[in-house]
């Protein structure tokens, strides 16, 4: 008598952290999107935090005659020197960061460039104080490391900025790293230098504390100072500074985000994408120095659009009742509270959470949003603006419709 075959199902040989992988809101709200456009709805989408122009063209240039000059092949996990010296020269020459090149880790990608430096100095029993709302990676890396999230939330009445003393009060002597975001996704908030300063005061009272300053849209500040918390007194040891090409040049696609740190955890962060991929794409890498030292004329020009549409959809939400939204200095992106419509309803559907707003907002409106609760704050929406001003002001109609609906 044979025994029977045990049963194998996939499914079952997940590991907790693959099962705990979330694909997130922004993602499932793009894909949900795309498949109303795919049914032929007429959906406006604001979802994914991507520049609508294309790359300048003397980068894309430069990628061409890197191709055809060679550069085809592995490039040094850390990056190549040309483009490790040229960040260098950037960063101190225009956020007075004097990091060594040796200090400078390309990756692919920033989001890689964060996994990089939060495994490099987290690991169990270390706590990371988030500022919340933040970006969605930052939390999941942290658990992906071991580490404990320590989230601190903020207000549209506190321009989305955790108040130092707030952050004082959470570190223990566990907390190993502050994760700064500035300008911020998803907010639009920036740090004024005074605000930074008083940051420092607090990690430079703890001997191991140090910050992870996300620095990715400084070409996307349109009011204020951009202030790299590295540069302020006793703090570029203690800060890995994170950047990339996706955001101010338009390079989303190019997968190409840095890291700089003082050299032990530069060649730390090093090790662990030689562990996980290897060096960023070679020919990238050669576009990417065109980008760093070519003219700006298109960032700015840019920028400036950006600048405008902001206007736009801040005058736009704040005519509309019920929402909130604070200033903007920074990003393309508009981040509105939205906790006046909750509990509010359209006929039989009831809109308890952003979550069901968004969806409500899509399938009924034609607008795509992504809700709050992605970024660490439950009673707002964040709206790119990464989208023509046609379209932003065809959402704005939207928007302001479909609320009235509601009471």
């Amino acid at each position: 008598m044979t025994s029977a075959k045990p049963t194998f199902d996939p499914a079952l040989q997940l590991s907790s952290r693959a099962n705990a992988a979330d694909e997130g809101a922004i993602i499932r709200m793009a894909q949900k999107s795309r498949e109303l456009r795919a049914k032929g709805r007429d959906v406006v989408a604001l979802t994914v935090g991507e520049p609508d122009f294309d790359t300048p063209l003397n980068i894309r240039d430069a990628a061409k005659a890197a191709l055809d000059q060679g550069f085809t092949h592995y490039a040094p996990v850390a990056g190549i020197p040309e483009l490790r010296e040229a960040i260098a020269t950037k960063l101190k020459t225009e956020n007075n960061l004097p990091y060594p090149a040796s200090g400078i880790v390309l990756a692919n990608g920033t989001k890689q460039a964060i996994a990089n430096a939060v495994l490099s100095v987290i690991g169990p029993g270390d706590e990371v104080i988030i500022l919340a709302p933040y970006w969605v990676s930052y939390e999941a890396t942290v658990r992906l490391a071991g580490g404990t999230p320590v989230v601190l939330t903020s207000s549209v009445d506190e321009n989305y900025k955790v108040p130092a003393p707030r952050i004082a009060a959470a570190v223990t002597a566990k907390t190993k790293l502050i994760i700064l975001n500035s300008p911020c996704n998803p907010t639009g908030a920036v740090w004024p230098r005074a605000e930074l300063e008083a940051i420092a005061v607090i990690v430079a009272a703890h001997p191991n504390l140090m910050v992870l300053s996300d620095e990715i849209y400084e070409y996307i500040t349109f009011d204020g100072e951009m202030v790299s918390f590295g540069s302020l007194p006793d703090m570029l040891a203690r800060t890995i500074t994170l950047n990339g090409f996706a955001k101010g040049f338009a390079m989303t696609g190019w997968r190409l985000g840095y890291a700089a740190a003082a050299e032990p955890i530069a060649k730390a962060m090093g090790r662990m994408q030689s562990i996980v991929s290897a060096g960023a794409n070679s020919f990238v890498q050669r576009a990417a120095i065109a980008a760093l030292t070519g003219p700006r004329d298109e960032v700015v020009a840019m920028r400036e659009a950006y600048r405008r549409r902001r206007d736009l959809v801040v005058a736009g939400l704040r005519a509309i009742p019920g929402l909130r939204i604070g200033d903007i200095p920074g990003t393309f992106y508009a981040f509105p509270d939205v906790s006046a419509v909750l509990g509010k309803a359209a006929g039989n559907t009831r809109i308890t959470t952003p979550d069901e707003l968004c969806d409500w907002l899509l399938e009924e409106h034609g607008v795509a949003t992504v809700p709050g609760t992605a970024f660490g704050a439950p009673t707002s929406i964040r709206l790119s603006f990464a989208a023509s001003e046609d379209d932003i002001k065809k959402a704005l109609t939207r928007i302001a419709s479909g609320l009235s609906q509601l009471s």
